[in-house]
């Protein structure tokens, strides 16, 4: 069995502020541990279901440079640094039998939620709508975070998410989206700084039950699949990343300021895409 875990870090227990989450701010070393301790929570559920599974760990936050190596479980593999194919799925292939998403969070928008986002704060939404040839809908259009985004390409390979843990706003949206995977609360929040939290060894013996529970049930568990052709329409914070959008062959302005669309065969497609997008807003006028 091999099993991928994507780790961020706005969903673990304890962590409220940008202050713990941001290497350049004073709290970030603290939030390092805290992370890497729920990575290895999860790795020993998998690995207490699934003696002998193959666990392929991969840092989803920010740089991608922030669980600590040395503090890692020695028996999963770490998949750190970017650009890299697949982003926050990075080491995902057809041959993964199950996803499971640690230290999530609600997309930008929602919430009350921590640290609410979708990706690096300059997407405010995506909408992605699976037409069949002549039009006829088949999904109507949906609003997708990173959870929401992770769990499509994950289903684009086939491959269901078992578990996400998060705050209860990420659960929430998890559960609206992922019939039957299973979701950790590790903290209630009060606004985009402030929860209630669990004390981290009691998420982590939450976590480890919970991803023990998922992996054994996992054929149980659909992937999300979301079959092309697929329009989709991204929301950007920046009117210069929009200029830089349309440059992109099949990228056009839409509705609105702020709006960009396009059409995509598949959701590996719309999921690189977006991700692209998601670059281009972090380019600033010269």
């Amino acid at each position: 069995m091999k099993a991928l875990i994507s780790v961020d870090m706005e969903g673990i227990s304890g962590i409220v502020h940008s202050s713990e989450t941001n290497p350049e701010r004073y709290d970030y070393q603290r939030g390092r541990e805290l992370m890497t301790a729920e990575a290895n929570a999860v790795i020993a559920g998998v690995l207490d279901a699934e003696p002998t599974a193959e666990v392929l760990v991969a840092d989803a936050h920010g740089t991608f440079r922030n669980l600590l190596p040395e503090r890692l479980d020695r028996r999963a593999r770490l998949v750190r640094g970017k650009p890299r194919a697949l982003n926050m799925l990075a080491g995902l292939d057809g041959a993964t039998d199950a996803a499971l998403f640690v230290g999530y969070h609600v997309r930008a928008g929602e919430g009350p939620g921590v640290l609410a986002h979708t990706m690096n704060g300059e997407i405010l939404d995506v909408r992605v709508t699976a037409r069949a040839p002549g039009d006829d809908v088949r999904a109507t259009g949906r609003s997708l975070g990173e959870i929401g985004l992770n769990a499509a390409m994950a289903g684009h390979h086939g491959v269901p998410v078992v578990l996400l843990s998060g705050d209860d706003a990420a659960c929430a949206e998890a559960s609206g989206l992922l019939p039957g995977t299973v979701t950790v609360p590790v903290k209630e929040a009060l606004g985009m700084a402030a929860a209630v939290t669990l004390h981290p060894e009691e998420a982590r013996d939450r976590l480890r039950r919970a991803a023990a529970d998922a992996v054994t049930r996992r054929t149980e568990i659909p992937p999300l699949a979301l079959p092309g052709p697929l329009e989709v329409e991204v929301d950007l914070a920046s009117p210069h990343t929009i200029d830089l959008a349309v440059l992109v062959p099949g990228v056009a302005r839409a509705r609105g300021a702020r709006t960009v669309a396009f059409t995509a065969p598949d959701f590996g497609t719309a999921y690189r895409l977006i991700l692209l997008l998601a670059q281009l807003a972090t380019i600033r006028p010269a």
